[in-house]
């Protein structure tokens, strides 16, 4: 619509200004200030700890029906159970072989002797005399500690999980890297499966297979599986062309292009996938305590519940030192695949491994034989000396630091967490549901408001709508604050080579320690609370949205940067005018990336305090009777992820196409 205005012998006509989806943003914003106002309290669907929703009693008869028939139903006998008896013997196989008394024999058929050297052996064959340095080191550090079985049990879930993973991921790997339309197939379910948080395995699983190592294996492998397809097909997909041109040139089937052509070339990348399998396996098995998995994670558990920091962190040294022994040998397999052995002395390396190999058969055959090298001595006494020193830190740091925390802590609580979590718990939830669907299509379009739309629907069909909102509350403040030093670290890195040698491998070791492991120091520092969760979350999501950042900066031409700077701008101006605008996808991806794992990691957070979604499903495993709402809770985490992820990614659209606008 238009006006027109009569002057003279002109006409003249003025355009009437168009709301902006900016402006019509902050709108929607004022308007739910408002109604927040007048109607704060009514309608929260706030629902007791004890009670239960119909829905949560028709779980609950479900499960007991399910346990009815768990011997009698024909899935079940057929299927279901016979993928659990599967599963059970292959984790008793690996245990009876290092971790319990197996085949009649009152210790493991290897004991810690022949672990220590057979795993030392293979580190070396696969990497190098320096990684197998290094592993048996950290293999000694389990005894040392008093960890030893709780250590092996970690690893025989670990690698059995390992094995499943590989032996279905890599041919579906395969698959979708030679064929575009599997490619297509499995991407959504791949996106889908590593959008849920960890948590979310475990519920339906204990339902099918019950509580114990089985559902913990398979909750593990199905987590772990997602990197080994595709990264495999990400491997095969980039060989180049040039290569395959020449092998069909030849007249290779489309087997011995595979065989001669695409695994050969893709070796390093594929390798890769099984150090990022083996990393998600690991941090899945601490994770699967929760259904009485054995190992580490159950001591952290315990520790944590009871909050014994020292307990804690000598079990989180032995499940980080695990993390860095794994990952470095995977990770030099993968440089040493690449390479192609790349020694100088490839005899002599052959005659040492063949003798380190007779000494590690005779340790094997020993640690089979002998009590002494089967069971690890009992004077190492380094586990009692970590827990009294993590317990003489942490009351020193209670007696000392307790102001600073404080401080911190009732700042972010009071100025960011106690009202945003008013402001979308206390809102009614009709107010609410439409306030998300609303911001959806202005972000978004109207797909995405339909996606949010049903998300609403489920959240509040759950029972659990406060809680998800709660639970919501604290993902945003954490991702605020993962956005914020993602911003503020990455451009540094970004802009500083130094910086980035330096940080970067501090970076690196964070992303492969299991989320367990950052609960301890921050309960240490600032006790049980939601506070401890926001901030646990913060620390587990901040490597990868700082190094997505970092990335993201570097690859802006350095002509451009120069150019700003010949035009007279200063550095400020350079990093908010050029580099944070220009890095835009990178900024988005962050953004998206660190709402995924911070999700995650705050409801891990129910086991300190954090309250909400959280609780509800540690409580659905440890109260029978809660077990539905549990599940219900692990639904609504899944829900909120994927509407959370479906917002983000609209808004990383948006601004692609706004800024394409620009530059045209």
């Amino acid at each position: 619509m238009a006006t027109t205005t009569m002057t003279g012998s002109s006409t003249r006509t003025t355009p009437r200004r168009r709301i902006t989806k900016p402006l019509a943003v902050v709108g929607v914003l004022v308007f739910w200030l408002v109604a927040w106002t007048l109607l704060r309290g009514q309608d929260m669907l706030e629902l007791p700890r004890a009670t239960l929703t119909d829905l949560h009693h028709w779980l609950n008869d479900v499960n007991d029906s399910v346990g009815a028939s768990r011997n009698s139903s024909p899935i079940f006998l057929y299927f279901f159970n016979e993928i659990r008896a599967v599963m059970d013997a292959l984790v008793t196989f690996v245990q009876g072989l290092i971790a319990q008394p197996a085949y009649g024999r009152p210790v493991p058929v290897l004991g810690w002797l022949g672990v220590v050297a057979l795993v030392s052996y293979a580190s070396w064959a696969f990497a190098n005399w320096r990684v197998g340095l290094l592993a048996a080191g950290g293999f000694t550090l389990f005894g040392l500690q008093g960890l030893w079985q709780e250590s092996m049990d970690t690893l025989a879930l670990t690698l059995v999980a390992v094995f499943v993973s590989l032996l279905f991921g890599i041919p579906l790997g395969i698959l979708a890297g030679v064929s575009d339309r599997f490619h297509r197939m499995i991407t959504p379910v791949l996106d889908l499966m590593q959008t849920m948080p960890t948590f979310v395995y475990l519920a339906p699983l204990t339902l099918v297979f019950l509580i114990g190592p089985a559902s913990a294996t398979i909750a593990t492998l199905i987590y772990a599986m997602p990197p080994a397809i595709r990264i495999t097909a990400h491997g095969i997909r980039s060989v180049p062309a040039p290569p395959v041109e020449a092998t069909d040139s030849f007249g290779a089937t489309r087997r011995q292009r595979l065989t001669k052509a695409l695994l050969p070339l893709s070796k390093r990348t594929i390798v890769l996938g099984v150090n990022q399998t083996i990393m998600a396996a690991l941090a899945m098995v601490t994770v699967a305590a929760l259904i009485d998995a054995p190992g580490l994670g159950k001591t952290v558990i315990k520790a944590l519940q009871t909050t014994d920091v020292g307990t804690a962190f000598n079990a989180g040294v032995a499940i980080v030192v695990m993390a860095i022994v794994l990952d470095r040998v995977t990770t030099a397999a993968s440089i040493r695949a690449e390479q192609g052995g790349g020694e100088s002395s490839p005899r002599i390396r052959r005659l040492l491994l063949a003798g380190f190999g007779l000494v590690a058969a005779v340790c094997s055959y020993l640690s089979y034989t002998y009590l002494w090298a089967s069971e690890f001595p009992d004077g190492g006494q380094l586990g009692e000396y970590l827990s009294q020193g993590a317990t003489a830190v942490t009351t020193w740091a209670q007696n000392n630091l307790s102001d600073v925390t404080a401080a911190v802590k009732d700042g972010v609580t009071i100025a960011l967490l106690n009202p945003l979590e008013a402001l979308l718990a206390e809102s009614p939830w009709w107010l609410m549901g439409a306030v998300i669907v609303v911001l959806a299509a202005l972000i978004g379009n109207l797909r995405t408001a339909a996606v949010a739309a049903v998300c609403v629907g489920l959240l509040v069909g759950s029972g659990l709508w406060n809680a998800s909102m709660i639970t919501l509350a604290m993902t945003l403040v954490a991702t605020l604050l993962v956005v914020t030093l993602g911003v503020v670290v990455g451009v540094w890195m970004g802009r500083s080579s130094r910086a980035d040698r330096i940080i970067r491998p501090v970076l690196d070791a964070g992303q492969t320690m299991p989320a367990f492991v950052y609960l301890i120091p921050v309960v240490a520092l600032f006790s049980v609370s939601r506070f401890s969760a926001i901030v646990a979350g913060v620390v587990y999501a901040a490597p990868v949205a700082i190094k997505i950042v970092a990335d993201g900066v570097r690859a802006i031409p350095e002509s451009t940067v120069e150019a700003a700077t010949a035009a007279g701008s200063n550095s400020w101006q350079t990093i908010t005018k050029v580099q944070l605008p220009m890095a835009r996808q990178s900024l988005m991806l962050a953004t998206n990336q660190g709402l995924i794992y911070v999700l995650s990691m705050v409801v891990i957070g129910g086991l300190v305090g954090a309250g909400a979604l959280g609780y509800e499903v540690v409580a659905g495993f440890s109260q029978g009777q809660l077990y539905g709402k549990g599940l219900a809770a692990g639904v609504a985490i899944v829900v909120l992820g994927i509407m959370l992820d479906r917002i983000a990614r609209a808004a990383a659209q948006r601004s692609d196409r706004a800024f394409a606008a620009t530059q045209t």
